[in-house]
């Protein structure tokens, strides 16, 4: 266990799953903890347990990030906290049901989570942390964000949202001394599987991620330097390919011109 103090780690969703296997490893690294979570008992639970495991400062935020005066507060917190040196956004609600077996509340709570939680808090961190000229910034999203017919509209959408943006704001902060991460794992075993309507148990196991192996496979991806880290790849190759796709298609997409086949069936038409 390190025994040096890397500041103040400040994890979104914290008492379970994901965000409680961050907060176990993170401690052992040497950070503070911050556990931001609307399950009050659950969170201190888990800061107890925590604190005294790894002997180091473990503090919680009993908040919902739905709720615009909770959102606030953390949004000041790292605003205005010089301890503050990594944030994990973590809070997700996880569903499988289709768009149109969805209730509208539902959507919309999804989308306050993984869209406009994330952006204000990863907006009110970074302000400060390009004053220091340091942090890290952790974005949990998902395999399914690469493809676009995924069969959970509203979740891949918004976790494409999550890619997309992170790898943005990679671009826009590569010279300022500023990490940001984007993990999008597969299905990893966690309770939340349960609440949206599909037990682990009822995956095929094979494509299933164990919790603690997805989140250290994460943490060894981010101190490798990856931007992006996909959980786990048949062949990390074709990812790459992907990338290098993209980056060659982009240049030639404003050329200025229309398609030719546009102005074939205009005049047809």
């Amino acid at each position: 266990m390190n025994t040096k103090s890397m500041g103040l780690a400040v994890i979104t969703g914290a008492s379970s799953g994901i965000g409680a296997v961050y907060a176990d490893r993170l401690a052992r690294r040497g950070y503070g903890l911050l556990l931001v979570d609307p399950n009050k008992e659950r969170v201190d639970d888990l800061a107890k347990q925590l604190a005294a495991d790894s002997r180091r400062n473990v503090e919680i935020l009993t908040a919902d990030l739905t709720n615009s005066a909770d959102l606030a507060e953390i949004e000041q917190l790292l605003r205005d906290d010089p301890r503050v040196t990594l944030l994990v956004n973590n809070a997700r609600v996880d569903t499988t049901a289709s768009f149109l077996n969805s209730e509208v509340i539902d959507v919309s709570r999804l989308i306050m989570l993984t869209v406009e939680a994330l952006t204000r808090l990863t907006y009110a961190v970074v302000r400060a942390f390009l004053k220091r000229g340091s942090g890290t910034i952790v974005n949990l999203g998902s395999i399914l964000s690469i493809g676009s017919e995924s069969p959970y509209t509203i979740f891949g959408s918004t976790n494409a949202f999550v890619r997309a943006f992170s790898q943005s704001l990679q671009h826009d902060l590569s010279n300022a001394g500023v990490k940001v991460q984007a993990v999008l794992p597969g299905a990893t075993a966690t309770n939340l599987w349960n609440a949206a309507g599909t037990p682990v148990k009822h995956l095929p196991l094979k494509i299933v991620t164990p919790l603690t192996e997805m989140v250290d496979t994460a943490l060894a991806s981010l101190d490798q330097g990856e931007l992006v880290t996909i959980v786990s790849p048949p062949d990390a190759r074709e990812w790459q390919n992907q990338e290098a796709t993209c980056r060659a298609l982009l240049p030639n997409l404003p050329c200025g011109v229309p398609a030719a086949k546009y102005a074939t069936s205009a005049l047809e038409g």
